[in-house]
């Protein structure tokens, strides 16, 4: 769980990789540094702690190489500190890497090596760099592909020589890698945000691709054999990766959310036809499926969750929701006609990406719905919507889960139009519904000040409850995981039946209960939980319909939403408890954008 950046061109490399560096910050990280080829010779400079530190360090240094590589590091092997920062080298100093992943063998590799070789660090990245000395008399390509051969595991590498400072080389295996290709110039990345401020064309990487790139131009082998890879355009602008005035990502990202649902949903329905259209999915495959299986991790497991009952209400099809971390462990059962669907924000979350490479023989048809176009994911399965949200820099979910959802939404209304569940007329008035969402999240979005004084009230507490039934369930368990995230406060979602199963034993006058209550069919059976809160002196926050001021009555405090059909409840519900996760940290003087412990981008196991 790293960011990784290269460039090789005739600019100052020190003050590109430190801008990339920078833009990759989002993906978390304890440490960092970077190598500079000047005049061949490697300079590197590292730190533990914020990026920051690292430009204190070269502040005022007169590097002017125009080849380099980056990397901002969340320890797996060895602590966070100064010497288990990357880049590293080898004995000589003339080779430098930087390394996101885990070599599985490093520990049997390093034993071998120790005899003729000095570490530095704790790192399993190391024993790469020594790897390589050992094979450097063949040049370093050759060196590389040596090494890689002596390698366990899953990682992405950039390598540069001394010996060979006109040159860049990056591997990868499991662990994604960009090519971003600009005038005289390349960069390589763990993400697109690091360089897309010089360029928007890119090349995403294969597994088993080795990309030697130089200023003239790139070669790309895999199983030493040259190979072509497409040259794409990334939509984004370098502004969209930018705070554009908010004071936080996260509250930029959240006050984004109905542009966010509308691209996703734009172009892919005709609510006066009832027409669902997807580019990359097969319908006639949808027409045979017969049980679904929906894999996640995180926020978008919650999405997944929302899924579920939307594709069993509207399609009549069993469908079952997975922790990619818990079945790519497990032996998960298949029926012959099963469509999988993946959910992964970057496309490339590792437990995800595993867990469907062991059911993937078993799948009858599988989607990848995944935010960032060209990713592993998008590329692993039979077909792939993209949610199209934009970049999303803050580290918690918030613009890419509603996305989700729209794309479910979408999915589960197409099926059903294909297997006959629903017919023409409720259809488009479930389309009608869907396109009016934006409207109704600008609504909430106008009025601020009601979550932010409820934030003010309770950011001291030390524990939170969230409940929802239904549909709304996972919205609780989403709620309490935004408020862990951000603001270190304990938080837990349960469904509100469950209540009296063991939740009410930590109800007290210090534990706030929030409660996601619409005005439907169970309406009364919740609002008999709340008042069984309230007779052990509980505090109630309540999110519900606008029209619903009787429960004002019962609740310490209310948080209103538009009016709107049950079934589309989550997609207004989930708004407040992110704003109020979002004020809390903020009341606590969290680094919202950045929390700690947490990465974007969970990569590595």
């Amino acid at each position: 769980m790293c960011g990784i950046i290269g460039y090789i061109g005739n600019e100052n490399a020190l003050e590109r990789v430190l801008y990339g560096l920078k833009r990759l910050e989002y993906r978390g990280y304890d440490s960092a540094g970077v190598s500079i080829i000047e005049n061949k010779n490697i300079i590197r400079y590292r730190t533990k702690g914020k990026i920051e530190n690292l430009i204190e360090k070269v502040k005022g240094r007169k590097i002017t190489g125009t080849t380099g590589i980056g990397h901002t590091r969340w320890a797996t092997h060895g602590k966070p500190s100064d010497e288990n920062a990357h880049p590293h080298i080898d004995c000589t100093g003339r080779i430098s890497i930087v390394h996101n992943g885990i070599i599985e063998n490093y520990f049997e590799i390093k034993e071998k090596l120790k005899k003729n070789h000095k570490f530095s660090s704790e790192t399993d990245t190391e024993v790469f760099a020594h790897l390589i000395e050992d094979f450097i008399k063949d040049g370093l390509e050759k060196a590389v592909s040596k090494s890689l051969s002596k390698i366990k595991g899953m990682y992405s590498l950039v390598i540069i020589s001394s010996d060979e400072p006109d040159k860049i080389i990056a591997a990868r295996q499991g662990s994604p890698l960009v090519i971003g290709i600009g005038k005289d110039e390349f960069y390589v990345s763990s993400d697109v945000p690091s360089f897309l401020k010089y360029t928007n064309k890119v090349i995403f990487l294969e597994d088993g691709d080795v990309a030697i790139i130089t200023k003239k131009g790139i070669k790309i082998l895999n199983n030493n054999k040259i190979v072509e890879r497409q040259i794409r355009k990334i939509k984004w602008t370098d502004k969209q990766a930018e705070k554009s005035g908010y004071p936080h990502f996260m509250l930029k990202e959240i006050m984004e959310e109905p542009q966010s649902f509308e691209d996703t949903i734009i172009g892919k329905f005709d609510n006066k036809t009832g027409n669902i259209r997807f580019e990359n999915i097969d319908s006639n495959k949808l027409k045979n499926i017969e049980n679904i299986r929906i894999i996640a991790c995180g926020t978008s497991y919650h999405a997944a969750y929302v899924g579920k009952y939307l594709l069993e209400k509207y399609t009549g099809i069993n469908t079952q929701v997975d922790i990619g971390s818990e079945i790519r462990y497990a032996n998960p059962v298949l029926d012959k006609k099963t469509l999988v669907i993946i959910i992964s924000q970057s496309g490339e979350t590792i437990d995800t990406i595993e867990a469907f490479k062991n059911i993937k023989k078993d799948a009858y048809y599988s989607i990848a719905i995944v935010n960032v176009v060209g990713s592993t994911l998008s590329r692993m399965l039979d077909g792939v919507i993209y949610t199209h949200a934009g970049p999303e820099i803050g580290v918690a979910a918030t613009k890419t889960f509603i996305s989700q959802l729209a794309v479910l939404y979408l999915l589960a209304f197409s099926i059903a139009k294909i297997k006959q569940k629903m017919d023409k007329k409720d259809i488009i008035n479930a389309l009608e519904k869907l396109r009016k969402i934006p409207s109704f999240i600008k609504n909430i979005l106008n009025n601020l000040k009601p979550v932010e004084k409820i934030a003010q009230k309770y950011y001291l507490q030390k524990d939170f409850l969230y409940y929802g039934r239904n549909i709304n369930y996972p919205i609780a368990l989403e709620g309490a995981l935004k408020l862990k995230e951000i603001s270190y406060i304990h938080a837990e979602g349960y469904p509100a039946g469950e209540m009296k199963h063991g939740p009410i034993a930590l109800v007290d006058d210090r534990v706030p209960n929030v409660f996601v209550v619409p005005r439907n069919y169970l309406y009364e059976k919740v609002i008999n939980n709340i008042e069984e809160i309230k007779a052990r002196n509980g505090t109630i926050i309540a999110v519900t319909n606008k029209s619903n001021k009787e429960i004002e009555k019962i609740a310490d405090d209310v948080i209103y939403i538009p009016d709107i059909d049950e079934d589309f409840y989550p997609l207004l519900a989930i708004i407040p408890l992110q704003l109020l996760a979002y004020y809390i940290g903020v009341k606590k003087g969290i680094d919202v954008d950045k929390p700690r412990n947490l990465a974007k981008s969970v990569t590595v196991e």
